[in-house]
Formats: C-alpha cells, structure tokens, sequence
C-alpha cells in the first residue's frame, strides 16, 4: 500500500470557526487521516496534515483546499509568514510504500485540476517544479501576494497550471512534491526583532550558513517576543539538535536565551535520535508528533 503525506498551510490562523470547517471537510473524504492542525495567530496561518493513499489524498486535498478558497479572504489577510494565496502551498509528500514520483504524480493532477476548476494560478516547486527556476518555493513566493499581478505582466511568470489571472480574494497556490522536511521554530526570550533576523541570516544556507536550513526572523506581538522560524529540508545532513545548539550559542552571545521550541506539524523519528525533547525545549512534542507512530 502506498501512503503519501499532503500539508497544506493555508492563511488564516485566527478564526476558529473557519479553521474547524475547513479541517472537518477532511472527516468526510474515505480513506483520509487527518494527524494534526497547527495553528498561528500571529503568522495568521494554519498548517494541516493528513495521510492516505494517493487517490485519497488527491480527493481530500481538493476538498479541504476549496473550502479554504470559500472562506478566506487575502484582501483582509495580514500576517508575519510569507504567502501568495488563501491557499498557499500544498506539499505532497511520499512516505510509506510511495516513491517520490506518485507524489510528484499527485502533485501535478492536484494542481491541474484545482487551478482549472476554481480559476487560480498554480505554481509547481520542488520535485514537482517544470521550470528550474521554481524549484525554490522561496523563488515562487518572492514579493509575495502583493506582488502577483505585476508578476502577470512578466512572460517568464506565466503560472504552470491554471488562468494567469489575479483574484485579489484568492490569490495563486504554490504546489509541490518533496521529501519529508522538519518546520521548526525558536522562540527567543526578547522582543528585539533584530536579533532574530541576524540569527537567522547566520544560520540559514542561502546565506552562507547551515547545510539545508531555511530561516526568517518575525515577531510574535500576541506574546511580545521573537521568533527563528525555519524549515529544516534535510534533517540527516542538519539534524533539529544541530540548529538548536547553533540558535542557543548565538543568541547567549546577544545576551539573549531560548524561551522554548516548537514543531509545526510532525516529524520524522529518525531526527530525534541521540536528542530528547526536554533538551531541545520543544513547548508541543508528544508521541502523535512523531510520523511514523500514525504509519
């Protein structure tokens, strides 16, 4: 049995009622398991996780996507994450039995097939990517929403699938395929906003930092402090443990401490290997966190 992993993140991350219904459409496709809905006030974004076999992952990812199209609003939308669309980026992701091409596969027919019926740009990234220079889901969402219709004006940005046409409700979709990657974030006992965005320019790889470690600094105002908020692409060349340490001596060398950490969604058991929660401070771990414990 093949068994594929679709997250969707999706912005809105503070109305409940909107975040429930979209998540229930998800307990009425067959074959689906949702594991987990993260939710982000101050990112203004949800993250959900659900598994199942390609078909039924394919059906449940449409599903909860329009509901998210019916309900959100980007004219409205302010938040501290980057994003191009209500729905922002659909990842599919092949785990147990499943090889990176099934999730590609269903990546392009999800695309296809959700830009045609609901009229919006999509961009493929990632493995899923038919144009080099949109592998990078950061190259995709560079400018963000607000910058999507001048991108329509550019020949060279003309989306994958569906209309190059700007919804100002909706936005565009990045979707994708990928290997299993670890969103992870570090909240820093300060509010000074600048010393989590030269931490995060030190660490993350575009700036000549750590190996596969994708890192923004953002304030987290509900709470009056700071945030490292990274994405990890390859746990096994830069385990959590490796950037948790690095985070740690750089923010002592500011006078600063880590107040906690935080999984946004799973993550595999392997990257928690020679490592415990307690030292990392992860704030929300517990045994569902971990992927294959739902496999």
């Amino acid at each position: 049995m093949k068994i594929i992993e679709c997250v969707p993140n999706i912005s809105e991350g503070r109305d409940r009622k909107k975040i429930e219904s979209i998540a229930a459409t998800l307990s009425m496709v067959e074959g689906v398991r949702l594991l987990d809905v993260c939710v982000d006030q101050d990112h203004n974004r949800t993250v959900l996780t659900f598994i199942g076999q390609p078909e039924n992952v394919l059906k449940g990812a449409t599903a909860a996507c329009e509901k998210a199209l019916d309900l959100i609003d980007m004219r409205k939308h302010k938040g501290v994450h980057p994003r191009i669309g209500a729905v922002d980026v659909v990842p599919f992701v092949p785990l147990k039995g499943a090889t990176m091409k099934d999730a590609v596969d269903t990546a392009h027919q999800f695309g296809r097939a959700f830009g045609k019926k609901r009229k919006i740009p999509v961009y493929f990234y990632g493995e899923a990517a038919l144009d080099p220079k949109r592998r990078e889901l950061s190259d995709v969402r560079r400018g963000e929403y607000e910058a999507l219709k001048k991108r329509f004006d550019d020949p060279l940005w003309m989306p994958d699938a569906g209309p190059a046409r700007f919804d100002p409700r909706s936005g565009a979709v990045a979707c994708g395929a990928r290997e299993p990657l670890i969103a992870y974030n570090i909240n820093l006992a300060t509010d000074n906003l600048q010393v989590a965005k030269d931490i995060a320019c030190s660490i993350r790889q575009s700036s000549g930092g750590l190996q596969y470690v994708k890192a923004i600094g953002v304030p987290l105002a509900s709470r009056n402090i700071v945030q490292v908020s990274m994405n990890l692409t390859n746990y096994k060349v830069t385990p959590p443990r490796t950037v948790f340490d690095v985070v740690k001596e750089k923010a002592a060398a500011c006078g600063v401490s880590i107040l906690e950490s935080e999984l946004v969604g799973l993550i595999p058991e392997e990257a928690l290997e020679g490592v415990s929660a307690e030292y990392l401070q992860l704030s929300n771990f517990c045994t569902e966190c971990i992927i294959e414990t739902h496999l």
